[in-house]
């Protein structure tokens, strides 16, 4: 017979954080500034923390796969990151230095870049603690050890 194989759950594979930064994105170029702004901190609470929870439960799953997927996210995350920020100092250069009128651009406040900055830090812890779950399997693997 065998190995027994068992079913990744899609808890696992699901990209929590992309998903988290994609939101706070979406929420802030799509909602209301006045009321957005009096409830950035729920919004990003609700946000922030079951990203961080559900993120963590992928370091104690070491499969290539899990590894893998989080490396590829993480990668995608840092992309739509840094075209969000690179779009936003575009639109402050449009506005300070060219002072032409009527573009529109993404505006990030001070609270979606720190939730932002937040996601991303969060994305970095979890993949350090993959590289360690990775060498620790390699280690276990090593007929030297």
């Amino acid at each position: 017979m065998g190995t027994p194989t068992t079913k990744t759950p899609a808890f696992l594979l699901f990209p929590w954080g992309l998903f988290s930064i994609a939101m706070v994105l979406i929420l802030n170029l799509t909602l209301n500034d006045s009321w957005f702004n009096k409830n950035w901190s729920w919004i990003a609470l609700v946000l922030i923390i079951p990203a961080a929870i559900l993120e963590n439960f992928k370091v104690g799953y070491s499969t290539m796969r899990i590894m893998f997927m989080k490396v590829v996210y993480s990668l995608l995350s840092f992309l739509l990151a840094g075209m969000a920020f690179g779009s936003a100092i575009t639109g402050y250069h449009i506005e300070t230095f060219q002072k032409i009128a009527g573009v529109k651009t993404i505006t990030l406040p001070w609270y979606v870049i720190l939730a932002l900055g937040v996601l991303l830090l969060i994305q970095v812890a979890q993949l350090f603690s993959m590289l360690k779950a990775v060498k620790r399997e390699f280690m276990q693997m090593d007929p030297d050890q």
